[in-house]
């Protein structure tokens, strides 16, 4: 390959484009407003303003950036074997998320162009704001099986083992590519799946997906932390924006990771995601004493045991040998640190009378072996939270870095050969 450009289709190009029409707690157009530097942006007001996150940066975006309200989040199977199609297929995905980052439409958009010929977008979306919408987008390790890719492999995308009380859904887990769409509105999140996956058509299909309301998790300091379905607030102590420190040592991928054949994943990072089923209705017959002891905070304010204030330093060994918040603390964990931000989701019911609930837990690090595989065969051994909740789908994908300037695109460290 010596493609290294990016360009936007035409109308012409319609056929290009698609044509065809398409765990809870650490484990628990026009008038768009500027934010800031993708994977940096750090102002809450753009989402009174509906504002716009710049596509463009070092790190992708949709990781370190504020918390949106809604997910919509699809695995997808590559089902060409022509390297060369594929790479376009992700330079027209870097297109059109560059637009619709930007809150334009995908192409000529949706209306006025030749009658005889799908329109290049769907049109959901018409007249709708931004809504600080980020995409991002990353390669599970059955990618790496395809167009020759296999000594490309990071050794940090490891496959995750199987732990104890998993009851994982095949049709959940695993997938050769993933995308997050995050924003404030969720028909601007689905209308951005929905015209990759049209663009993507022939190339690649869906695989699952799961949409995601109520952020559990938030990456802006001093806000109000979210709370999850149990009605605990989550993500006290999570990484901000702001902190770069912690970032660079936790979440980014650096130069000295990895040996000669990781290194177009500097600047990258790694995502863990999980669909955990939450037993909300033997829980809410659970009394307050119990729920409290199970997660080691009151409900109320989020204080740990014994404490006053929900930021105040836990004093773990005051918490039962099996609260979450004792079993998944860094200080008792060899210092592991995790960034999350998922998300609350309802799929309606699983056929027995109860809400099929939980939480969509997304996690990212910078490398899953020393972060949540150790954690979570941690808290999947003793933590009490068990009972009430089960892993059912599972997925861990390589996130490349940022698209970094308007001539780059997506997987282009990873499958240029210029690069």
């Amino acid at each position: 390959m010596t493609e290294t450009q990016g360009s936007t289709p035409s109308r012409r190009a319609v056929i290009g484009w698609g044509g065809a029409g398409i765990a809870l707690g650490a484990v628990a157009g026009g008038g768009a407003v500027a934010m800031t530097k993708a994977g940096s942006d750090l102002d809450p007001v753009g989402a009174e303003a509906g504002g716009a996150v710049e596509f463009h940066g070092a790190h992708q975006a949709g990781i370190a950036t504020p918390v949106q309200d809604r997910l919509h989040f699809a695995a997808f199977d590559v089902k060409t074997d022509d390297r060369a199609e594929f790479v376009r297929m992700l330079k027209d995905w870097t297109a059109a998320a560059r637009r619709m980052t930007a809150g334009k439409e995908v192409g000529e958009g949706a209306y006025g162009g030749l009658a005889e010929a799908p329109p290049d977008d769907t049109g959901e979306a018409l007249g709708l704001k931004p809504s600080r919408l980020t995409l991002t987008i990353g390669f599970g390790p059955s990618l790496f099986e395809k167009f020759g890719l296999g000594d490309r492999r990071p050794a940090a995308l490891v496959d995750l083992p199987k732990f104890p009380g998993d009851n994982l859904d095949r049709s959940r887990t695993g997938g050769d590519l993933c995308i997050q769409a995050c924003a404030d509105d969720p028909q601007v999140a689905v209308h951005a799946i929905r015209n990759l996956a049209r663009i993507g058509f022939g190339k690649v299909a869906v695989r699952w997906s799961q949409l995601g309301f109520g952020k559990t998790s938030s990456t802006t300091p001093d806000a109000h932390t979210p709370r999850n379905l149990f009605g605990f607030k989550d993500g006290t102590r999570n990484i901000a924006g702001t902190e770069n420190g912690r970032l660079d040592r936790f979440v980014w991928v650096g130069d000295k990771d990895g040996g000669a054949n990781d290194t177009w994943m500097h600047g990258g990072s790694y995502l863990v995601a999980r669909r955990i089923r939450m037993n909300i209705e033997t829980w809410d017959r659970a009394p307050l004493q119990e729920q409290e002891d199970i997660f080691g905070r009151d409900k109320g304010e989020g204080a740990p045991v014994g404490k006053a204030k929900e930021h105040d330093e836990p004093f773990l060994k005051a918490m039962k040998p099996d609260a979450h918040v004792r079993l998944s603390h860094p200080e008792a964990n060899g210092g592991i640190t995790i960034l999350r931000r998922g998300y609350s989701f309802t799929d309606g019911t699983d056929g027995l009378g109860r809400l099929d609930a939980g939480l969509f837990f997304l996690a990212y690090q910078r490398d899953p072996r020393n972060g949540f595989i150790p954690l979570q065969r941690k808290l999947a051994a003793s933590d009490a939270l068990n009972q009430y909740i089960q892993h059912v789908g599972s997925a861990v994908f390589a996130i490349p870095p940022g698209v970094r300037d308007p001539h780059d695109w997506w997987g282009r460290t990873l499958l240029s050969e210029e690069a």
